[in-house]
């Protein structure tokens, strides 16, 4: 995707997005990727006008977080290109709270934001996969409700034209790469590498 200098990039979603972000400051991008794009785009720049970056991640968000927030924190900044990564702590929810987010009406909540985005922006959209880095063995187990949730994004995402980044995929394979505790900046291992709740 070719980002253009004009562009207003939007980044929405849960603790991955967040990355620790000053939620006072309106332009504070946390510790993250979104941050770490932010400066990418900035240094291609070579001190000319940015694309400007907004970081709209909540730690703990579900997609119907999303939902009830999403006229205020993306259609109202009139973004050129949103970017949404959704659907982990849906996941993580049923399994330390006991609340179920079935895969068919989280597909039906992100399928509407997506639509509803298209219709009203002018916008590209992307859409980044949950992933799931188990630490503890009972971890394992999420994936029977993670799997179908992230068939359901890959299918939301595609039937609107969103740039899919697969990273249920590229994650774990750059995870068997590197030693386990302790070398991933900011993660203790005690949790999944994904989260902070």
């Amino acid at each position: 995707m070719h980002i253009n200098d004009d562009d207003t990039l939007l980044f929405i979603g849960d603790s991955i997005t967040d990355a620790g972000r000053d939620r006072v400051d309106a332009t504070s991008l946390g510790n993250g990727y979104v941050n770490e794009i932010a400066q990418t785009l900035r240094e291609r720049t070579h001190d000319g006008p940015a694309p400007r970056v907004i970081n709209r991640g909540i730690n703990g968000n579900r997609v119907y977080d999303l939902e009830s927030r999403w006229a205020a924190d993306v259609i109202a900044h009139r973004p050129t290109v949103v970017t949404v990564k959704i659907g982990i702590n849906d996941t993580w929810r049923l399994h330390d709270s006991g609340l179920a987010s079935p895969a068919d009406e989280f597909e039906a909540c992100l399928d509407r934001l997506l639509a509803d985005t298209a219709r009203q922006l002018s916008v590209r959209l992307v859409v980044i996969t949950p992933f799931l880095l188990p630490v503890t063995p009972d971890q394992e187990s999420w994936f029977e409700d993670l799997a179908p949730r992230t068939d359901a994004v890959l299918r939301a995402a595609t039937g609107n034209g969103a740039q899919i980044v697969r990273a249920d995929l590229v994650l774990p394979r750059a995870a068997q790469r590197r030693p386990r505790p302790g070398s991933w900046p900011g993660t203790a291992f005690t949790r999944p590498l994904w989260a902070t709740g």
